[in-house]
């Protein structure tokens, strides 16, 4: 949501401030929840009726409810929320508690395919009362897989308003920890899955491939899809969301919300908002006697989910009712203003932003939409979106027309008049931070219409506060520089006013002394920067730590200490100056961000990524300019030796593009990973390789590099997390096919079943075919079938074979997950492979050398082994946006982690302690 940042509360601080640190839980019934002032204030704005009133603030000093929504494609989510209705509810309605029957999760009425759900019943109940543990295991194994995601109800909404439709580029200029950036990337593969399998079923005529029944849920799918267009490249999603976000922790705290997704179509960034560079496209050919243009991504759709004072969120940030000042949403207005200008800079004509907050201080809210949409030219080229007829069953009121100002020392101002005589009368003290423009009377060059801004309160339908605004871009803008006066006419000047001066000046003189009417002609160019550095680089430089910023910081953290306790971006006192002439580009020194300047400039080498650390240093490292260093992305050449094998050895159709494959090494060797991204990440890695933009994270794990000794075996065997895009590309030679329960069931509870001997003749219909089939990854189609003994939906998961036995390769809470899922049984685990490598034979007695059997990063080891169950706990993370799921006991906080990078790679996921076997990405 519109996030708190700072060092404790809502999303950990996004200028830094609270990255790893552990918030203090505290109970909610203990704090007392009444603020004088925070009363006051929303009082007297009458935000609501005084009928109203009592159940206004009753319901903000009520505990919010729990949520949650099902994530993933529909295939995945509505499978999951069936189980929810089918197995679970009708336990907890006969659950009874102190006397009386609980109410049982009831499904948001606003959210599409009540995929979004809601439950009264305290968490401490869940948790702790018997009659809850079924459920409550639920809870933790679907959220430990990514099935599950808790999310504060009104920050869904953000995302719902967006409108995506396929094909979009997408950027969340404030995203993590990643539960509205989920959505977004939700929406930009939706249909998808649907579009490929009607690809896939053309494809019979390629030789040696079938195809697997659709299920239920995919054939809707495929008839919801027929009108849609996104099919240019073979069903695939050709869209991208870029997730960006200001500290370098929380965007791998993004990475690590959102890597259950599985996105090649997805990039994380990490830069300043109010300052987020432009990203140079491939240039255009150049056409005979023409010169080459350089091009700029532009968005169809962009978030703007700002920081703000969160005081919208006292249901579930207590201490709001302990800090809030009116400082808090001063301080940050400025910042709002400019995030949502650049967001505006760099939307297409007809694209959309949405602004989002979960403040109901209208200073963050209808004076920034107002300010920011003057800024821009006003309402012919700006204009809200009347939402009104969206999501009919969500409840909401119009934004507010008129308001008034609280200013730190409690006072509240009608007017910016009122203001400027006080100041006149007894001197600026407590109002140094109050602006024209956060007044409705404010003068702008016409009326904005604020009613179409739409807020939600807690009392309406038992949520959280929020406020959201819908904005579309009609033309190309020109932006008022932020300090420029609305009306000021510059002076006449001329040569013959230098003349003067000059004239006027003394004999005797300085000889240099200053001429103010040549000034006036030709502005002095003050800046510290070379000529053609990049706009991204003097960012990062700037941003870079000095003991003069690190003091102004304190200095201003002292002044508004209220603003660091909620989410927002690093600041800057400095006035802005914003992107003028064609599209986002000014013409005049020095360019902002959004300016990309010639990279073949000598100058701009400065700018450069700096070379790899040296290897084999266990120590975070960071470039020239102090920011964490980042491994580059390097792209493979389709015809390099190890992609040809892997396309030979898994049969790949020649329609899956094999010029997406990446690296992340300097070298651009495939060494251990191979990443796959969509065409339009790849063009934009490529074009941006020197622009010093910090791309932090793109592409799906595609393979990883098995360490086995026989050549007749492919080293690199397909990652679970690149599987679903994959498996429909995979010849048949490497797919084992399954149609029956209890066959799937042996392969959940048995690791390492053998194979060798007789051993497949235990494993059911697949035991003929992993006999026979070569050593290696292969993939396991679970195909829709009948009766009790079938499934109703088509699933693919990766399989091992290896010498003597055969492996699913999926984690060990994964297994839990979907054995509790399918077949409502918590089974402990069997690892056949234990005694086995206690007696293996030597390698001598082979006749070729020892072939490891089971991937090194799928076998844990044993002495891990008896503590890989997830406890069945729910604890909600503190420093979460929206409650991110941890399981207890085994840290509270989600921690930003390198995997040490080895010889040539850094591995980009944040893991979490709780589920600590995710044995995946544990080479």
């Amino acid at each position: 949501m519109g996030k708190r940042g700072g060092k404790r509360g809502r999303g950990g601080g996004r200028g830094g401030g609270g990255g790893g640190q552990r918030s203090v839980r505290t109970d909610y019934s203990e704090v007392p929840k009444a603020n004088a002032q925070y009363e006051q204030y929303y009082n007297e704005l009458g935000l609501v009726e005084e009928a109203e009133r009592e159940d206004f603030w009753t319901a903000l000093r009520r505990e919010l409810p729990n949520s949650f929504r099902f994530t993933g494609s529909k295939g995945q989510a509505l499978p999951v929320q069936q189980l929810l209705k089918d197995r679970y509810i009708p336990e907890i309605t006969s659950i009874e508690h102190n006397g009386e029957l609980v109410n049982p999760p009831n499904a948001i009425p606003w959210f599409p395919d009540q995929l979004a759900w809601q439950m009264t019943t305290p968490k401490s109940v869940v948790r702790k009362f018997p009659p809850f543990a079924s459920f409550q295991k639920f809870l933790v194994s679907e959220t430990s897989v990514g099935n599950i995601s808790r999310q504060e109800v009104v920050s869904m909404i953000p995302p719902l308003l967006m409108d995506i439709k396929p094909g979009m580029t997408v950027l969340d200029l404030c995203a993590a920890p990643g539960s509205k950036a989920a959505q977004l990337i939700e929406m930009v593969h939706g249909g998808e899955e649907a579009r490929t399998r009607r690809v896939v079923r053309k494809m019979r005529i390629d030789p040696g491939r079938e195809v697997s029944p659709d299920g239920r849920l995919t054939e809707e799918q495929m008839e919801e899809e027929e009108q849609l267009c996104d099919w240019s490249d073979h069903g695939r999603t050709t869209g991208l969301l870029i997730a960006n976000d200001a500290d370098y922790k929380r965007a791998h705290m993004l990475i690590h919300q959102m890597k259950r997704l599985n996105s090649p179509n997805l990039i994380v960034t990490n830069h300043d908002a109010t300052m987020y560079p432009s990203i140079k496209l491939p240039s255009e050919p150049i056409q005979e006697g023409g010169e080459t243009r350089n091009r700029y991504l532009k968005f169809d759709r962009i978030l703007a989910d700002v920081p703000c004072s969160g005081d919208g969120t006292c249901r579930k940030n207590v201490n709001v009712w302990k800090d809030w000042n009116p400082g808090n949403a001063l301080g940050l207005f400025s910042t709002q203003v400019r995030i949502l200008v650049r967001a505006l800079q760099m939307l297409k004509v007809g694209g959309r932003v949405v602004y989002s907050t979960c403040s109901m201080n209208p200073v963050e809210n209808e004076a920034v939409v107002a300010t920011a949409i003057d800024r821009c030219g006003g309402m012919s080229k700006v204009d809200i979106v009347d939402c009104s007829s969206a999501l009919p069953k969500l409840k909401r009121r119009q934004g507010l027309s008129d308001w008034r100002v609280m200013d730190k020392q409690g006072r509240i101002w009608p007017s910016w008049q009122a203001v400027e005589q006080e100041k006149a009368k007894n001197g600026e003290e407590g109002l140094g931070r109050l602006s024209e423009f956060m007044f409705p009377s404010a003068k702008r060059e016409e009326a904005v219409p604020l009613d179409r801004c739409m807020r939600v309160y807690g009392h309406l339908q038992d949520t959280g506060a929020f406020f959201i605004t819908v904005l579309h871009k009609k033309i190309e803008i020109k932006t008022r520089p932020e300090a420029e006066p609305k009306t000021a006419e510059p002076e006449p000047t001329s040569i013959m006013d230098i003349v003067k001066e000059i004239e006027a000046q003394p004999a005797d003189g300085d000889p240099l002394q200053k001429v103010e009417a040549a000034d006036k002609i030709v502005p002095p160019r003050a800046n510290n920067y070379a000529e053609g550095v990049s706009a991204a680089a003097r960012q990062n430089k700037a941003n870079a730590p000095t003991a003069s910023a690190t003091a102004i910081k304190r200095e201003h953290d002292a002044e508004t200490d209220a603003a660091m306790s909620t989410k927002r971006l690093k600041t800057r006192e400095e006035v802005e100056v914003s992107a003028q002439g064609d599209e986002d580009r000014q013409v005049h020194w020095p360019p902002p961000p959004g300016a990309q300047l010639d990279a073949s400039r000598p100058e701009t080498q400065t700018s450069l990524p700096s070379p790899a650390p040296p290897l084999g240093n266990s120590q975070k490292q960071f470039d020239k300019n102090k920011q964490p260093y980042e491994e580059p992305f390097k792209y493979i050449d389709p015809n390099q030796e190890d992609l040809q094998s892997i396309y030979e050895f898994y049969d790949l159709s020649s329609r899956f593009p094999n010029d997406r494959f990446m690296v992340r090494n300097a070298m651009g060797h495939p060494s251990k990973t191979i990443y796959y991204t969509s065409a339009l990440a790849r063009s934009i890695l490529t074009a941006n390789a020197s622009s010093g933009i910090k791309f932090v994270h793109c592409g799906v794990k595609m393979f990883v590099k098995q360490d086995v000794q026989s050549a007749e075996v492919c080293r690199w065997r397909i990652q679970s997390e690149g599987l679903p895009v994959l498996e429909a590309w995979v010849g048949e030679k490497r797919v084992v096919r399954l149609w029956r329960r209890s066959t799937l069931r042996i392969l959940l509870v048995e690791m390492f079943p053998k194979v060798d001997g007789e051993g497949w003749k235990g494993l059911g219909e697949i035991g003929q075919r992993v006999r026979d089939v070569g050593m290696g990854c292969c993939v396991l189609r679970v195909e829709k079938g009948e009766g009790e003994d079938g499934f109703s939906e088509r699933m693919v998961l990766p399989l091992w074979r290896s010498l003597h036995s055969l492996n699913l390769m999926l984690p060990k809470e994964d297994r839990k997950a979907m054995l509790l899922r399918l077949y409502n049984e918590d089974t402990p685990l069997m690892d056949h492979s234990k005694d086995r490598f206690h007696n293996k034979s030597s390698p001598s007695s082979h006749p070729f050398r020892y072939v490891k059997d089971e991937p090194d990063d799928i076998k844990d080891d044993e002495e891990d082994d008896a503590d890989a169950v997830v406890k069945d706990e729910i604890m909600v993370k503190e420093e979460g946006e929206e409650g991110t799921v941890a399981a207890p006991g085994l840290g509270e906080g989600v921690e930003a982690m390198e995997d040490g990078a080895g010889d040539e790679e850094r591995e980009d996921d944040v893991l979490l302690d709780s589920l600590k076997k995710e044995v995946e990405d544990a080479v």
